[in-house]
This record gives C-alpha cells, sequence and structure tokens, in this order.
C-alpha cells in the first residue's frame, strides 16, 4: 500500500497529491457477515477510504482477556477493506465517545472507586498501555508501512471537550510508537476546543456539520501549513429515547459537503453507515438530566441501518463527482426483505421467579455495584426483607438506572434516573416481606465528566428514614439464554419475563422486529441480541440483520420487563420504524 505523508501544503501518498474521502464505518455495529456489502458501497459513492472507531470494552471484557475474533474480527475487517481497494483511518481510543456504552471504556475500570479516567491516574495510563499493546501488535502488519492499509491512526478523541492535558497526548502518542505505529498520527476536535485537544507535531483536525468554510478558515488560522480535514463531518446525528428521530435534509448536507470539498479539504463524513447498538451496547449523554440513546444507530446516514443506499448517497456521490472519479453505475438497489409476518410467543418464563438459573446471588451488607459485581451489561436484581408491616417509604440515593421495586413479587413501582426519582410509597403487607429491586444498566454516559458512571444501586437505601442491610445482588448479563426454562404459556406471568416463539424461513433476507403493543424491554432471534426496546420511542422497530437468520425453524425470544402484548404477538416487517421526525 501507499504511504500517506503530510507536508506543508496538505496530504500525499508516495509523493502525489491525495485528498481523503472517507466515511465511517464501525465493524462493531454492523454483522460481520456484511462487513463487505457495506465496504463495496462506500467504494461505489466514491470513497477512496473508512474510518473505525476500536471499542475497548468489547475487545478487553476483563484485564486477562483480549479478544479479536468473531464480530471484533478486526483484521478481517481490514482485510476486506484492502481487498475493496479502500484505505483504513483507525481510532483506537482508549476512548472514542460515539454514542457508545461507556465511550468504550471499559467497565472494569471503575472496579476503582477513585479512578480518574482520560487521565495520567497511573492506573488508567497501565490499563491503556495494555490495551494498545494487545491490539496494535496483531495489527502492524495493517499498516501501510508494512503494505497494509491503515494510513494514518487517531491519538485520543475530541480529549479537547475533557481536558487540556497535554502530557497524558504525549503519553498516549508515544505509547502508539512505540506498538510499531509508524504512519501519521492525527487529532480531532470541535474547533472552540482545538487548542486544548491538539498535540505538537501532530496533525490536528477539525468536527464539524455546518459552516464548513468558516470552520476551515479558522483551523487554517490556527494551522498555517499542513492538510485541512475535519475528522467528524456530521450529515446527521443519533437518536435517544423519548426524542424524536433526528434526520438532515440530504439537499442541504450534500451543498455542505460542495462547500468543505471546494476548499481543498479532506472529509471523513460521520456517519457513512451507521449501524446499530446491538445488544447492551449503547451509550448516554447526561448534562444534568441522564439521556440514553436508542438501539439503532442509523444517524440519517448516506447507507441506513439495513445498508440500503438513502437519497444522500446518490447526493453525496453527485458532489464527490465533482472533485474525484466515482465508479461508474447506478446507485446500489436495496437489499432484499423478509415477507412480512405474524409470530405468536406461545412460551414464556418468569425472571423473578427463575433468576437463579441466570445468575448467582452474592451477600452483602449493601447493595453491590455491577462493576463490583464484575458485571458489563444488563441487570441486577437485589433482594432484601422489610423489617416492618404497613405504610413505607422507600429512599434510594442513586438509581443507576432505572428501578423496578417488587415486593413479595408484586410491582410498586418505578425509579429512574432520567427523571431525578429517589423515592417510592408503597404498604408492605407483613414483616419480613421480601423487597426485590431490578435495576437495568442503560447505558453507561459517554460524554464528559460523567463517563465515570458506576451502575446499580448506589448509596444507602432506607426504609422509613433506617438504611436497609443485608442485601442479596445477583447480576444478570443475559449473555446467552440457554438456561431460561420455558414453558407452554398458560397466563401472562407478573412482572418481568421472558416470552418465546419459533417461525419458518425459506430465504433469509434482512427483516425489522416490531414489537406494537409491548411496552419495554430486549429482544433476541436465534440468540442474537437485537437491542432494546421502548414504548416511550422514537424507535419502535429492531433491525434483523439476514445472516442471524436461517433456513427453517428459527426463534424469537422477548424480555418484556412490564405488561405483555395480551395477543403476545410480534412482527416481522419489511421497513423500519424509527419513529416520527419532529416533536
Amino acid at each position: 500500500m501507499p504511504l500517506l505523508q503530510i507536508d506543508e501544503g496538505g496530504f500525499t501518498l508516495d509523493g502525489e497529491p491525495f485528498r481523503l474521502l472517507s466515511g465511517g464505518l464501525h465493524y462493531f455495529r454492523v454483522h460481520p457477515d456484511q462487513w463487505a456489502d457495506r465496504l463495496r458501497k462506500a467504494r461505489l459513492m466514491g470513497l477512496n477510504t473508512v474510518e473505525t472507531y476500536v471499542p475497548w470494552n468489547l475487545h478487553q471484557p476483563r484485564p486477562d482477556r483480549f479478544t479479536l475474533d468473531g464480530g471484533l474480527d478486526l483484521p478481517r475487517f481490514l482485510d476486506l477493506a484492502a481487498a475493496e481497494g479502500l484505505y483504513v483511518l483507525l481510532r483506537p481510543g482508549p476512548y472514542i465517545c460515539a454514542e457508545w456504552e461507556g465511550g468504550g471504556i471499559p467497565s472494569w475500570l471503575l472496579a476503582e472507586p477513585d479512578i480518574q479516567l482520560r487521565s495520567r491516574d497511573p492506573r488508567f495510563l497501565a490499563a491503556v498501555d495494555d490495551y494498545l499493546e494487545r491490539l496494535l501488535t496483531p495489527l502492524r502488519p495493517y499498516l501501510a508501512s508494512q503494505g497494509g492499509p491503515v494510513l494514518a491512526v487517531q491519538v485520543e478523541n475530541e480529549y479537547g471537550a475533557y481536558g487540556d492535558d497535554t502530557a497524558y497526548l504525549e503519553h498516549l502518542a508515544a505509547t502508539l510508537r512505540r506498538c510499531g505505529v509508524d504512519v501519521p498520527l492525527f487529532t480531532c476536535d470541535q474547533p472552540a476546543d482545538l487548542e486544548r485537544g491538539a498535540l505538537p507535531g501532530v496533525l490536528a483536525t477539525a468536527n464539524f456539520g455546518s459552516r464548513s468554510a468558516e470552520h476551515l478558515a479558522d483551523l487554517r488560522a490556527r494551522r498555517p501549513e499542513g492538510p485541512l480535514m475535519t475528522t467528524e463531518f456530521w450529515i446527521g446525528w443519533f437518536d435517544r429515547w423519548g426524542a424524536h428521530h433526528v434526520v438532515r435534509d440530504p439537499g442541504q448536507a450534500a451543498r455542505e459537503l460542495d462547500e468543505l470539498l471546494a476548499t481543498g479539504a479532506s472529509v471523513n463524513f460521520y456517519m457513512f453507515h451507521g449501524g446499530t447498538n446491538f445488544g447492551f451496547t449503547n451509550g448516554a449523554n447526561d448534562k444534568h438530566t441522564y439521556r440514553p440513546t436508542v438501539t439503532s444507530y442509523d444517524y440519517d446516514a448516506p447507507l441506513d441501518e439495513a445498508g440500503d443506499p438513502t437519497p444522500k448517497y446518490a447526493a453525496f456521490r453527485d458532489v464527490i463527482a465533482k472533485y474525484a472519479p466515482v465508479p461508474d453505475g447506478p446507485v446500489p438497489a436495496p437489499g432484499p426483505k423478509l415477507a412480512p409476518r405474524t409470530v405468536a410467543l406461545t412460551e414464556n418464563a418468569a425472571l423473578l421467579t427463575h433468576a437463579a438459573t441466570l445468575g448467582t446471588a452474592v451477600e452483602a451488607r449493601r447493595p453491590l455495584t455491577m462493576e463490583e459485581l464484575e458485571q458489563d451489561f444488563g441487570f441486577v436484581l437485589y433482594e432484601t426483607a422489610l423489617p416492618l408491616t404497613g405504610p413505607a417509604l422507600l429512599e434510594i440515593e442513586s438509581v443507576r438506572d432505572r428501578a423496578q421495586v417488587f415486593v413479595d413479587g408484586q410491582p410498586v413501582g418505578v425509579l429512574e434516573r432520567e427523571n431525578h426519582e429517589h423515592a417510592l410509597a408503597f404498604t408492605v403487607p407483613r414483616a419480613g416481606s421480601t423487597l426485590t429491586v431490578l435495576v437495568e444498566n442503560q447505558g453507561r454516559v459517554n460524554y464528559g465528566q460523567g463517563i465515570h458512571d458506576r451502575k446499580g444501586l448506589l448509596g444507602k437505601v432506607l426504609l422509613d428514614g433506617t438504611e436497609l442491610a443485608g442485601w442479596t445482588s445477583r447480576p444478570l448479563p443475559l449473555t446467552g439464554l440457554e438456561d431460561v426454562p420455558f414453558a407452554p404459556a398458560a397466563a401472562t406471568p407478573v412482572g418481568p419475563a421472558f416470552h418465546r416463539g419459533t417461525f419458518e424461513v425459506t430465504d433469509p433476507a434482512d427483516a425489522f422486529l416490531h414489537l406494537d403493543g409491548w411496552t419495554k424491554g430486549n429482544a433476541w432471534v436465534n440468540g442474537f441480541a437485537l437491542g432494546r426496546y421502548w414504548s416511550r420511542g422514537p424507535q419502535h422497530s429492531l433491525y434483523v440483520p439476514a445472516p442471524v437468520l436461517r433456513p427453517g425453524t428459527n426463534e424469537v425470544v422477548v424480555l418484556e420487563l412490564h405488561a405483555a402484548h395480551r395477543a403476545r404477538t410480534v412482527h416481522f416487517r419489511d421497513a423500519a420504524d424509527l419513529g416520527p421526525t419532529e416533536e
């Protein structure tokens, strides 16, 4: 592969002037069997490069475990990019934001009560150095200097919005070099944060979604020489639960792109193809109020969540064609979709009844956090005995993030972090009644100081002003459903329950699971975790990648946390419902 060089005039590739025309494509948000398709469509839109973050928390789920296989087989993704003739911008973190759980920083670091993330805290730096060595050692052959597709590597990510410790960034850059990264390094920041996040001797790039000429002129004033580049050209946006589906007019976005390319700058679309926050991987924001991100990361991108071209694809390709060669041929056609069908969920299993089959309870004086339980995602089930009878007031210092409260198995209320709720009144039927609190991690905060986001019940739990002691904390990560004891459904269980049904498929194709009439929970198809659903919206369907389905009998499981649809049916349809585009 040619080598990228940075000189006073801009980028060169093997001595020839070069413009990066790149698009964000996160391998960990796309089923691995669909990587090749998405990469091909990137090239056909006129891109010469793709950009990807690397999620530290998935690759190193525990300090002594590191994985680069299956859906995390980054070397394979890089091979496929090279085979398509695409270069790669690699953004390994350690922090990635990305509306991803915890900004990609593994939750096990938060088991240290006073650790300072994204800093020179020796515990954090030791973990980062270990991660980068484990990641980059097998990736060295993929650097352009070794004939691979990786042209450049990012140092941290939008650090100027978080801090201004240049020595921290210098440490990361030195670690990258020590791990064999000998291609150009770069940083990226929003224009107002540029100087705080820049690093001497490293290319500084800017992130924005509008007023391109103005922002690039500001970047040029700060950096009189070298390439102009926006590493995140925001052509869409993400959604949060309880809001509307954010879209951006394709024509307006194309005009902004034209303005940017007319300056001679390089660009990376954020995103070219967003993909999906499968399972429990969505992040959250907390600017005084906690706001979790939805399952879909469609991002109103040129390729939608199912990999089909949107109007932006054609509009952007037309603009790119004014400045660079674009492959001949029509816009790729949408992929096939599964024929619509309704599936009855004929078996169920109550979660509270069968919790012991899903996780082992740990006894302690107080509720333990997820991090203390060495748990990343999912739920924790807390239980204790209530010492009194009659009316009672329960107060919980901090709910992270959503607590369903039960007394002797009967639901008595919900406390939501998002609504700043801490207290609940109910009647205790007898002394010794069991208080059960099911807490959902709805996504660790991925931006700002809130990334120090521990999950579960934090602080004191009081009953009528007296602290409750003597708890069991049962982790329910739900990494697999093999131990759920399903039985034919005679009646709808009270409280959270799993519901299962089967359906036949002849020719697997993409589909969208619609849960009309259901309230809140998670869904799986053939054991593949599709993500969260919530009647709060805006998202009302879950993307089912074609490779998840198989010819013959298929299984769908729904964990409904509240009231199941009376008919207990779900629907597979050929179109997504991401919600209304305005309030």
